[in-house]
């Protein structure tokens, strides 16, 4: 008996043991890898990959398009090639960071700018209409301090139309911002963006310029549990609540 209770004892502290070293060998990559993982503050230079567009680049990482392209040296069209690495963050020629001044209301680097010579810039921002891009219900507002709400959601049904929101040029569409689905970018002008997310049956391509009220694609669930649409409005490369550009509905 004594054997016996020798060897359940025994059996019982290896298991212990057995189990404890497995949930220390769980935990140790998780911390490791959490520990390494830069977020997108961190990161001062992309990656260009296949499919994606300056318009696209700034966009995921929250900057004004020339901006990026200028601490790039990149030139109207903006051109750019996969593998082509782009700096996402200030810095000047000299190593130090690139002084700001104030204005409009934002802050812009203190270097010169070529004039725009992209027609979709004539439209200026006092002529600049919106509409809504579908119709349902707005079930996500936009909020500044939360970086899954920088737009709203509109549920509705699979199949719906997706309209522009203003009248513009398509710069970007594709499936490569995690989290967006499928993406359509327009540029209104060059202060002025719109984008639609989790989209089906995109019927405009890159470059098409659309209508205000043209019909760009289907609502759709792609990378999102509800058939909604995400939209979003950028000024300057910055998030703002669309609800303080779409007209109030009856």
């Amino acid at each position: 008996m004594l054997v016996t209770f020798l060897k359940v004892s025994l059996l019982s502290l290896m298991l212990l043991l057995m189990a404890g070293c497995a949930g220390f060998v769980q935990y140790e990559p998780y911390k490791h890898r959490a520990k390494n993982t830069p977020s997108k503050k961190d990161v001062t230079h992309h990656r260009v990959q296949a499919g994606e567009t300056l318009y696209s680049i700034a966009f995921e990482y929250g900057r004004d398009h020339r901006d990026v392209a200028r601490w790039n040296r990149i030139p109207r069209p903006y051109t750019i090639y996969p593998k082509q690495r782009l700096r996402v963050v200030p810095i000047s020629s000299d190593g130090k960071k690139v002084k700001y001044i104030k204005h409009s209301s934002r802050k812009t680097a203190v270097i010169k700018q070529k004039p725009d010579n992209d027609e979709t810039s004539y439209i200026s921002n006092s002529k600049l209409r919106w509409s809504w891009p579908t119709q349902g219900k707005v079930v996500s507002t936009f909020s500044i301090r939360d970086p899954g709400r920088r737009g709203i959601d509109i549920v509705g049904r699979k199949g719906q139309p997706v309209k522009a929101a203003a009248a513009g040029r398509v710069v970007y569409r594709g499936n490569g911002l995690r989290g967006y689905g499928n993406l359509i970018i327009i540029k209104h002008n060059d202060t002025y963006f719109s984008a639609y997310a989790h989209t089906d049956d995109v019927v405009v391509k890159e470059n098409e310029k659309v209508k205000l009220g043209q019909q760009i694609a289907d609502m759709g669930n792609t990378s999102s549990v509800k058939t909604k649409l995400h939209f979003e409005i950028r000024r300057n490369g910055k998030p703002v609540n669309p609800m303080r550009y779409l007209p109030t509905r009856r």
